[in-house]
């Protein structure tokens, strides 16, 4: 027997009657439900992989206790020492950095590059002894990160999660229209009954009713919070980040050139991020060259010194130079934003070259910075975990809901989709000025939205099979 077909009722059924309204209404419909059928996948996927993600701190404490946690006592081991120790285990590594830990009870890291390998040694800072190794490739949480960030296939993954994520806001914005309540009578009764299915769900007014409002109504609270991840996790992605970080630097927004304590870098040098791993806002950074002399290069103590005496957050890491001219790069992506800090120091006097920090950055750096925070669940602790945690949860019920109210309207043949109005030359002058806005926006919206649009018009408008099954 063939599935009973459900009439493909309109998310509000209270629109209005105006033609040309009513033609508006269906086209952004028609938009919202492929957006949804293409991208809702993605999103539960990025929200899955982001509610792990906010838990980092706890679960890596959790599964690397053994390696973190030492016994304090009375005296250390110089960090040359240690360093010294490290090279001794692995004579054929190359050590890029030292991390001294940011409480007495925290072990000393040690990273090394290893053959093809990059890896981590834990070290007791107290009796010189090994703890572990752990290496980069079987950090579990490395691995949540790469799969939220890029689907774990690099730039291609990339790619599509930074499209689903600007076709998300495409999603919430034309969900918005849809929520609205379109029953224009200005009677206190009436405005008092439309809160049903645009506040609350309505309970009693049947099953297919109910579906539309258990994705609608929960899709209107968490519509700003979803919207906030999504653009505090944009700055991240390889197209739309790096342009968006680009102009913020040119601009000024993201660093100011007065950092620097003695001469700015000449060009063609190396940025912060190729040599460390550091705060958004720092990793145009460019690089400073230590002025070669003969003397040998500053031991890790005295370095650590200078992060002491220049108030650098504990939670720091110092890159290694690997050549004669380079230098020592700390940086500090504490929990708080307003924490973070990179400092660039001469590896032969210990001057301090560049000085950068959450006071130095522009409006657009701050902004970014603070939104990143936000976004990993670090800035409030765990009020922060949890409620960003809440909005992870809403987005996946969101979705599947969305997925499950098409299934159930969905006809025994074809896809199911709103049928594809006739717009008059106003909203089709409009619809284009808003797809260009979002083509200069996100550019990979105005790509997809070209695409979506040459096969329309050389394969759906010339396939009929094609043409009916889309309900175009």
């Amino acid at each position: 027997m063939g599935k009973k077909k459900t009439p493909a009722t309109q998310p509000n059924e209270s629109q209005p009657l105006n033609p040309s309204s009513a033609a508006l209404y269906k086209t952004v419909w028609r938009w919202h439900f492929y957006a949804g059928i293409l991208f809702a996948p993605f999103l539960i996927i990025l929200a899955i992989t982001g509610s792990v993600y906010l838990f980092k701190p706890q679960i890596e404490q959790a599964l690397y206790r053994d390696y973190y946690t030492v016994t304090p006592q009375v005296e250390r081991v110089t960090p040359s020492k240690l360093v010294g120790q490290v090279k001794e285990l692995y004579p054929d590594a190359t050590i890029t950095k030292y991390r001294p830990g940011e409480s007495d009870s925290r072990s000393t890291e040690i990273s090394m590059n290893s053959g093809n390998e990059s890896m981590t040694v834990f070290m007791n800072p107290y009796t010189g002894e090994k703890i572990g190794e752990l290496k980069d490739k079987d950090r579990i949480m490395d691995k949540i990160e790469e799969f939220h960030g890029e689907l774990m296939v690099g730039t291609i993954g990339d790619r599509i999660v930074e499209l689903a994520a600007c076709w998300a806001i495409v999603l919430i914005l034309t969900g918005l229209y849809l929520w609205l309540p379109k029953n224009k009578n200005k009677s206190k009764t009436k405005k008092k009954r439309s809160l049903a299915g645009v506040l609350y769900p309505r309970l009693g007014k049947g099953k297919q009713i109910l579906r539309r409002d258990l994705h609608a109504v929960p899709a209107f609270w968490v519509a700003a919070g979803m919207l906030f991840l999504i653009m505090t996790g944009l700055p991240w992605s390889g197209l739309w980040g790096s342009n968006f970080q680009t102009v913020a630097t040119n601009t000024g927004a993201g660093y100011p050139p007065s950092i620097w304590s003695g001469s700015a870098p000449s060009s063609h040098v190396v940025q912060t991020k190729d040599v460390a791993e550091v705060p958004w806002a720092a990793e145009n950074l460019e690089v400073p060259n230590s002025s070669i002399s003969d003397f040998m290069p500053l031991p890790i103590e005295d370095v650590m010194y200078v992060a002491r005496s220049e108030g650098i957050h504990p939670s720091y890491t110092i890159s290694i130079p690997q050549q004669a001219d380079g230098v020592y790069t700390l940086s500090a992506y504490p929990p708080k934003a307003q924490d973070e800090a990179t400092m660039h120091i001469d590896q032969y006097s210990g001057a301090v070259l560049a000085d950068y920090r959450y006071d130095h950055y522009g409006s657009v750096g701050k902004a970014v910075a603070l939104g990143i925070t936000l976004h990993k669940g670090t800035q409030f602790g765990i009020v922060n975990q949890i409620f960003s945690l809440l909005i992870c949860v809403g987005i996946v019920l969101i979705a599947v809901s969305g997925l499950y109210l098409w299934w159930k309207r969905k006809p025994e043949h074809g896809l199911g989709a709103p049928k594809a109005p006739e717009v008059d030359a106003k909203h089709r002058r409009v619809f284009l000025l808003l797809f260009i806005a979002l083509g200069i926006l996100f550019p990979l919206v105005g790509l997809s939205l070209i695409i979506v649009w040459l096969i329309d018009r050389f394969i759906v408008r010339r396939i009929s099979a094609v043409k009916t099954f889309l309900n175009a």
